[in-house]
């Protein structure tokens, strides 16, 4: 047992069974912006998986035997800082209020501090101004917006570029990119997309440089695209949407990414529409 305050109870995650982790989660994001429709296998699969949290350094509180809130936790080295992201912080609604969230999250950073991070880390939707405010009181700074775009007609993305276009594996993709330096999202984050079986990777090489890459999975979802300053304008980022969408039959391509007006800029050219949902990333340094 990790601490106990009047009648609720707060345990690491490791120490409790997965269906009361699953019904933590499901209770406190019933009445979210976005609705969560999760199976307890294919939430454990996503959230213990890719998304990098850890029962060991996730926490849950009880009311007797009900649980009422949960934070899921994960560590990595985050652009060269080892970061403890916050994967998810879910309150049931009747439990709102009683300061659980504050014990969940002090339980969070001092979880941090013994496995000797740097910095925190969260992302929230813009609008959750209760969160929002709430993050801010305990020291976190908004740093970098994420948007989200979508196009569903594919098919019908065109180029006359003569480059030519190499499918590589993700060895070959994360050698290749290791030169561009820009901020990734946490869920396009080499460490992240490395765990996607279903990811596919493509290059334009030109006199011996990488020219540009792309990370993309099978549902049309960009993780990563970057043209080389050397040759944007000359039709390379078209010309490898192209080819995975031939060779991968796609019919829709998504992306989301933080602060980038250029690639912003090309989605849109090319008939992608932004979507409503948009997000805060958050950090506080320890």
């Amino acid at each position: 047992m990790v601490a106990n305050n009047t009648q609720i109870r707060y345990e690491k995650c490791s120490a409790v069974e997965d269906r009361f982790i699953f019904q933590a989660f499901m209770d406190g994001f019933s009445d979210y912006i976005v609705k969560f429709q999760f199976t307890m296998e294919s939430f454990l699969s996503r959230f213990f998986g890719p998304e990098g949290n850890s029962r060991e350094i996730s926490f849950i509180a009880f009311d007797q035997e009900q649980p009422v809130g949960v934070i899921l936790g994960g560590i990595k080295n985050y652009e060269s800082i080892k970061t403890l992201r916050c994967g998810a912080l879910a309150i049931h609604p009747n439990y709102r209020g009683k300061k659980i969230s504050q014990k969940l999250m002090e339980l969070h950073e001092e979880a941090a501090i013994q496995q000797g991070c740097k910095q925190l880390f969260l992302e929230v939707i813009v609008g959750n101004d209760r969160a929002i405010n709430f993050y801010q009181k305990l020291g976190y700074e908004k740093i970098y917006d994420i948007v989200y775009y979508t196009n569903t007609e594919a098919k019908q993305l065109n180029t006359h570029s003569v480059f030519n276009v190499e499918k590589i594996d993700f060895a070959e993709f994360k050698k290749n990119i290791q030169e561009w330096n820009y901020h990734i999202n946490w869920q396009n984050d080499l460490e992240f997309i490395v765990q996607i079986p279903t990811n596919h990777y493509y290059a334009v090489f030109e006199n011996g440089r990488t020219a540009g890459a792309l990370s993309i999975g099978e549902s049309g979802n960009i993780n990563f695209l970057m043209v080389d300053k050397g040759f944007r304008g000359k039709g390379i980022g078209t010309k490898l949407l192209q080819e995975a969408v031939k060779d991968l039959q796609l019919t829709k391509m998504s992306a989301g990414f933080p602060n980038n007006s250029l690639l912003e800029g090309f989605f849109k050219k090319h008939g992608f529409t932004k979507g409503s949902l948009q997000q805060y990333e958050m950090y506080k340094l320890i």
